[in-house]
């Protein structure tokens, strides 16, 4: 117990500083939608093209906020081994595109159980469904076993060598905890948006949060090597 505390302080203490910078962001966008009319023509735009691509969109944007760009940042630093340039580029891209379609559905489920409206109720309704719900249930633990996986150089045998008691015990509820640090607030701001704008400010705030988890993964498998 104390050893999934130790890691649950050390998983707050690293996304605190980059979780208030995101949901700085994320406050910033959303206040210039509300509060500045003149600039909801961007806005609407995307809110457009979300709504005629569906889930295209989703699969495809998520995919370059998510993945793609995350990817080029690591490659140009030197976070990513030459040898594993393509290997690496295919997870990122393949996982969050991925991960967009189940976004997308997750808040179109959402909209038809607690309504689409912006109001407190229905927002922390939302909130809690998300991140006490699909988060621990689905999301994170999922999210921790593909990360492990590509962390691992994609060896299957390394990959079930690496999943022990500790993994799933002390290791993903930290990992939970360091997630509720960033999104809480995050997802408060996202279901505070019309619903054709909640994906495009998720993939915002997703493009800076999985840098982080990729950056703070990559040292932690290189530490443990």
């Amino acid at each position: 117990m104390k050893g999934l505390l130790n890691l649950c302080v050390r998983g707050v203490r690293a996304n605190l500083v980059p979780g208030l910078v995101l949901q700085a962001i994320a406050c910033v966008v959303v206040g210039v939608y509300y509060l500045l009319p003149e600039a909801r023509g961007a806005y609407d735009w995307i809110g457009e093209v979300k709504v005629e691509y569906g889930y295209w969109y989703s699969a495809i944007t998520t995919g370059v906020f998510g993945g793609l760009v995350p990817f080029l940042y690591l490659a140009a630093v030197g976070k990513v081994e030459r040898s594993d340039f393509w290997a690496v580029g295919l997870f990122f891209l393949g996982a969050w595109s991925w991960k967009g379609l189940e976004i997308d559905f997750l808040y179109r489920m959402q909209a038809l159980m607690f309504g689409s409206g912006n109001e407190t109720g229905t927002v922390l309704k939302k909130v809690l469904f998300d991140q006490f719900a699909f988060c621990p249930i689905w999301s994170a633990p999922a999210t921790a076993l593909l990360y492990r996986w590509k962390d691992c150089g994609f060896s299957w045998r390394r990959f079930k060598r690496e999943l022990d008691r500790d993994f799933f015990f002390m290791e993903i509820p930290a990992v939970l905890v360091s997630i509720w640090v960033v999104w809480i607030p995050g997802t408060a701001f996202i279901y505070s948006m019309p619903s054709a704008l909640q994906l495009p400010l998720f993939q915002l705030v997703l493009c800076f949060f999985v840098l982080l988890v990729s950056v703070i993964g990559k040292k932690r498998v290189e530490q443990a090597a």
